[in-house]
């Protein structure tokens, strides 16, 4: 509730959020080998091609914070993720060839993945498919409040997805050019995102109890990108 004696002060609720970077993804051992240039054409393939799964549920997971919003100005303005992710519709009702799905799609083609093979999803691990679920799932059973925190994540992205272009532009010369104007149109995006999301977490948690969901949402988000990663450097690892 308002007032809790036991609340945290805003900057120091801030920085227990922002101190759950050292559980990103970014530390995992996949990824750092896939940013070093150490991961084979079969292994940034495998990543590209599970990270779609993940890619294809964030409009379902934002609808599910969308639907359990009771604040039209909040709904309004995360509705606009939606958007962005599946691109404009045309007006004889199809899809406008942009958006943050398509652009992955470009990029499975330009490391050399079939766009149907992706889309059928033949390709993707039970471990990727279950931390996924999960986290779906989290947002549309918990508070709107906990699936904002989780989607914290975005506080650690941008600069890690700019790094990206450069490492895989210098070890992976094989991957076509086009295949990266999903990292470029996002890197800008998130970032205003992260600080929104920030700012409404930070405001709308206001009791003890509500800062410690958020918190330990964030934590639940981490957990579920480093599932992902164990599972895809699992299956690489073996013959």
């Amino acid at each position: 509730m308002a007032g809790d004696p036991r609340s945290l002060s805003r900057e120091a609720f801030e920085a227990r959020l922002r101190g759950l970077s050292v559980r990103y993804w970014d530390r995992h051992p996949f990824h750092v080998r896939l940013h070093a240039g150490a991961c084979t054409p079969d292994e940034v393939r495998a990543w590209v091609a599970n990270r779609w799964y993940y890619q294809r549920h964030m409009s379902q997971k934002n609808a599910a914070i969308v639907a359990n919003c009771p604040l039209p100005e909040v709904r309004r303005r995360w509705v606009e993720r939606i958007l962005w992710q599946d691109g404009p519709e045309r007006q004889d009702g199809n899809a406008g060839g942009e958006g943050g799905l398509e652009d992955w799609l470009v990029l499975a083609e330009a490391v050399g993945l079939d766009r149907r093979q992706v889309l059928d999803e033949r390709h993707v691990l039970p471990g990727v498919r279950f931390a996924v679920d999960a986290y779906v799932a989290f947002c549309r059973t918990r508070p709107w409040k906990q699936g904002a925190a989780a989607a914290l994540t975005e506080l650690f992205a941008p600069d890690l997805m700019a790094g990206r272009v450069v490492a895989w532009r210098r070890h992976y010369d094989w991957i076509k050019p086009d295949g990266y104007a999903y990292f470029e149109r996002r890197v800008p995006t998130v970032r205003a995102e992260s600080g929104y999301t920030l700012d409404l977490v930070l405001t709308h948690c206001v009791s003890r109890e509500e800062q410690d969901a958020a918190v330990a949402a964030l934590a639940f988000k981490c957990d579920v990108l480093r599932a992902m990663l164990d599972a895809i450097d699992y299956a690489n690892a073996r013959p």
